[in-house]
């Protein structure tokens, strides 16, 4: 059987809510014949009598009336469908993949998410843990619409990126080996350090640091969580490198945080499908923005 268009099925259930053909054509503004139509070809289908005439009257058959049934469903979950397609293009809801690195996840975006929360409800950030790489990588392919990556990035075909922020790198080292006030990388070179791996742009940003000096120290542990690197500052087993956003709580009392000499800049840029963005991200992108002007030193 062929596919029954939804154009009919509404003439169907109308012609059966007023019960009259010419006032179902007229509701409809289609002309009569175009009505009788569109029930001869549903009976077709079929291939049974949907409507009886009586005393001047139009009812179902037994068997327009499972069809009707199931007719009204079907044109409410259209009308459904349409309706929320046209909330997602008008920004009141939608769904938002967002990909970023843990540090960007556990101190920036939950002032995103609160604010987003406030003022578009209906939108629905799925976050996910991803390297720049990563990001860059599916917002290719299309599974991701917004990246937070760190700068700089080769450019990627049909992806835009823009700078967004920077913070300071700052070096978190335990209280109890009492540094000084500012932190040089032939006192650090001498320490035991807990850095990032090479996969991630702030490792090569840190080797650059020390390598200025002349030097290339071996980190005792390589680890890409930055708050999970911080406990094991706080409990004396080295020191690191890592970013500190200004929106970021203190650090634990038993880790001081010191500035670089010379200092150094972590860079971060929004990361985009080139090309028109849905309303719902457009929405999530200005609130980003909206927060690094407010946190820009």
């Amino acid at each position: 059987m062929r596919e029954i268009s939804l154009d009919r099925l509404r003439t169907l259930v109308v012609i059966a809510d007023l019960g009259s053909f010419a006032q179902a054509a007229r509701a409809l503004n289609l002309a009569p014949p175009t009505v009788s139509l569109h029930i001869a070809d549903l009976e077709a289908r079929i291939g049974a009598p949907l409507l009886t005439r009586k005393r001047g009257q139009v009812h179902p058959t037994a068997i327009g009336e499972t069809l009707l049934e199931r007719a009204r469903r079907l044109l409410a979950d259209a009308e459904q469908a349409l309706d929320d397609v046209q909330r997602q293009v008008q920004g009141l809801s939608g769904r938002v993949r967002l990909g970023a690195s843990t540090g960007a996840i556990a101190h920036l975006l939950p002032q995103a998410l609160d604010i987003l929360g406030v003022r578009h409800p209906g939108i629905d950030v799925q976050v996910q843990v991803l390297t720049s790489r990563e990001s860059l990588g599916r917002l290719q392919d299309g599974t991701l619409d917004l990246g937070l990556v760190a700068l700089p990035q080769a450019t990627v075909k049909g992806v835009h990126i823009e700078p967004w922020r920077r913070d300071p790198i700052m070096a978190f080292i335990p209280t109890v080996w009492a540094p000084p006030a500012q932190i040089t990388p032939v006192w650090l070179a001498e320490r035991a350090l807990i850095l990032n791996d090479n996969s991630t742009q702030l490792s090569r940003v840190t080797n650059d640091w020390f390598a200025s000096a002349g030097l290339q120290p071996q980190a005792r542990i390589q680890l890409n969580y930055n708050d999970a690197i911080k406990s094991l500052v706080a409990a004396g087993y080295g020191a690191t490198l890592l970013p500190h956003e200004a929106s970021a709580p203190e650090p634990d009392q038993r880790l001081c945080m010191r500035p670089l000499r010379p200092g150094l800049w972590r860079h971060l840029g929004i990361a985009s499908r080139q090309g028109q963005l849905e309303q719902s991200t457009a929405f999530v992108l200005q609130v980003l923005i909206e927060l690094a002007a407010q946190d820009a030193p």
